[in-house]
């Protein structure tokens, strides 16, 4: 879900060539889920290998991360932790919304309506934990660093942006702000057009950049007021808000009342799950580690052609391509940090 800070927020649209040498920090778990659901059929089937097992997050992570390696960019993937017991409900909640869409593409289906069943299929989009295991496989075949988040994968991610371990804590949603990322980089596991909900329509997507700062500026807000604006519009921890608020009004209450406790005693039969400390402090006080080491490598050619030519059944001259892009990426990325570590 995420919160909605669409309507709200400063975004800068950036080139990816133009972060030569950046380290990404990326929530891993939003970005497997960016291509389990993008990555698929006219008809919503997504990518499968002759056992049945799909492969369409193999296929995003490494044509995308190779593009961003071929770019000379430092992608490090960060795995979800144990999440909070707050986040029980929107769990729930996905798991209905994944029911309803899977009965929803049947019906589809015996229509014969193709655009239906894509759609559909989409929303019904979920990850098994071989698909987990194989993500993690490749990130290690590529040479990538990865860490496993005590919690959050993008509280993680945000808290290493902060300590300056990464330039971006990249990531779909803008929860990445509430966590406290400095800059939050978007579209950068999906690329080229994405349709509209329910409209014959295509809109381009490129790569943005969300400063927290600007953010704050632009809404004149203290870094805690955008985390109440964040709760009163609804969370994962709190995935219905307060019933009738959207981000403008949102934004407007805690302006006018500083904090959401005071928001909520002047917004009539309001109701409210917890104590909203509760979840505050899930964004104010995430669970994060400093126990992590972060080290790209070259990638294993054959290792990474074993799993993903001969077991998973990917075309060996694509592969092959890209490998050779990465390693030119690679040399790319080294020749400008040793040009810096000359010049500094």
């Amino acid at each position: 879900m995420g919160v909605n800070f669409r309507d709200l927020i400063p975004k800068t649209p950036i080139k990816l060539e133009d972060l030569n040498g950046k380290i990404l920090a990326i929530d891993a778990y939003n970005a497997i889920y960016q291509f389990l659901s993008i990555i698929r059929q006219p008809d919503g089937t997504p990518l499968k290998d002759s056992t049945g097992k799909i492969t369409s997050h193999l296929s995003g992570l490494f044509y995308r991360t190779g593009n961003l390696i071929e770019m000379g960019l430092k992608p490090i993937y960060i795995f979800d932790g144990k999440s909070p017991a707050l986040k029980a409900t929107e769990i729930e909640r996905r798991k209905q919304v994944k029911a309803q869409a899977i009965a929803e593409y049947e019906k589809a289906a015996v229509s014969g309506d193709i655009a239906k069943m894509r759609m559909y299929a989409q929303a019904a989009t979920t990850m098994k934990e071989y698909m987990l295991a194989d993500s993690i496989k490749l990130v290690e075949l590529m040479g990538l660093p990865w860490i496993q988040a005590p919690g959050e994968g993008e509280a993680q991610a945000a808290y290493m942006t902060k300590q300056g371990a990464a330039d971006f804590c990249t990531s779909q949603d803008y929860d990445s702000l509430l966590f406290g990322a400095p800059k939050l980089l978007r579209n950068v596991t999906i690329s080229g057009k994405r349709k509209l909900p329910g409209r014959n329509m295509y809109v381009d997507i490129t790569p943005e950049v969300v400063e927290l700062s600007k953010v704050l500026n632009f809404c004149k807000l203290s870094y805690e007021q955008l985390v109440d604006v964040g709760i009163l519009i609804g969370t994962d921890f709190n995935p219905d808000g307060i019933k009738g608020v959207g981000p403008k009004t949102a934004l407007k209450l805690i302006k006018e009342h500083n904090t959401l406790e005071a928001a909520i005693s002047n917004i009539k039969d309001a109701t409210f799950p917890v104590e909203p400390t509760e979840i505050r402090n899930i964004f104010l006080q995430p669970k994060v580690s400093d126990d992590y080491t972060m080290e790209w490598k070259e990638p294993n050619q054959q290792g990474i052609t074993e799993f993903l030519c001969e077991e998973k059944e990917f075309s060996k001259e694509r592969i092959q391509k890209t490998l050779e892009r990465m390693t030119i990426g690679n040399k790319k990325q080294k020749s400008k940090t040793s040009l810096e570590k000359w010049f500094a």
